[in-house]
């Protein structure tokens, strides 16, 4: 089957009243590009699934999750089944407007970005229940993860396929897909896109996901820093609470040897924690390192990715 050169990648958890409207407006935004539509149905529990099968059409196709995995497990399942040469991720809420798609491609296309993703410059949702929890988690993520977007929450994004599919979305990983991506060396860029209010249906969002979105940040961290030398991590920690304890027992000890008594002091207790703990982290990072080597090399990856490699022709070379 031939190639498509754009692969639209929606998932969906009982959106029954949105899947017309959304469909009806892809088709006619994508009119000239040589398009699939891959609908994820994340285990619907209403009519979701009746009206996607009611909407046969030569570019649809509909992928049935067994039960309700999330939205990163089923966005993987998208992006596994797409076959177009860049990927388009959306929600299927009707917020995310099909009209953006084009320029987003567009771009990626004329300037090489491996990925463009969407920033709801005007966004239409709840002040309270929306838009602090993600200004917070923005600027969490933004500051600590060293990818500096305005909106990563943002559902709308146009991937290079290759980059999609090796992004590796496992638990709620959705809300990193730029961080993910960065650790893959993609080249990223952000641009403002159109953003509806909600009009059928409800939120599967709130408050909690800040929380959420705090947890999973530091595993990003943990990736971005220290995948690849975990033992700079767990080694340092183990290093300074072992010389921390080390200097507090040989205090108590010139204590000890001057003739006071140390036992039962809270400072002994202190100074063997510390020596326990530094023992401690340090051989997690031994135990980390080995396996981050086998992650490697058990399946016979790289840790490092190379964009292009350049061959000057003979007839060119200047000599060096």
């Amino acid at each position: 089957m031939e190639q498509p050169l754009l692969s639209v990648v929606v998932t969906v958890y009982n959106e029954e009243e949105n899947v017309q409207p959304l469909l009806k407006h892809l088709h006619h935004e994508l009119q000239g590009i040589d398009y699939e539509v891959i609908y994820v149905d994340d285990g619907s529990t209403d009519g979701t699934l009746v009206q996607l099968k009611a909407c046969a059409h030569p570019r649809l196709r509909v992928v049935e999750l067994r039960k309700n995995y999330g939205q990163s497990l089923a966005l993987m399942a998208g992006i596994d089944t797409a076959r177009g040469e860049y990927i388009a991720t959306m929600d299927g809420d009707l917020q995310n407007d099909p009209a953006d798609i084009p320029t987003m491609l567009q771009l990626a296309q004329r300037d090489g970005w491996d990925m463009v993703a969407g920033n709801r410059a005007h966004r239409k949702d709840k002040v309270l229940l929306r838009k602090i929890p993600s200004a917070i988690a923005n600027y969490l993520i933004r500051h600590l993860s060293g990818v500096h977007l305005k909106d990563y929450g943002c559902a709308l994004k146009v991937f290079r396929a290759e980059m999609a599919k090796d992004l590796g979305l496992y638990g709620e990983l959705h809300r990193f897909i730029p961080v993910l991506a960065s650790l893959e060396g993609a080249r990223i860029t952000q641009v403002n896109v159109r953003h509806h209010a909600r009009q059928a249906g409800r939120s599967k969002y709130g408050l909690n996901r800040t929380f959420k979105v705090v947890s999973d940040l530091l595993l990003m961290l943990f990736f971005k820093r220290y995948l690849q030398k975990p033992m700079h991590l767990f080694g340092n920690v183990g290093v300074l609470l072992f010389a921390a304890g080390a200097l507090i027992n040989l205090y108590l000890v010139t204590l000890k040897i001057a003739g006071q008594d140390i036992w039962g002091k809270p400072l002994l207790i202190l100074g063997l924690m510390l020596v326990i703990g530094g023992i401690q982290f340090v051989t997690i990072g031994i135990i980390v390192e080995i396996q981050m080597r086998t992650y490697f090399e058990s399946q016979q990856k790289k840790p490092y990715k190379i964009r292009h490699i350049h061959q000057t022709h003979k007839d060119h070379a200047q000599g060096c």
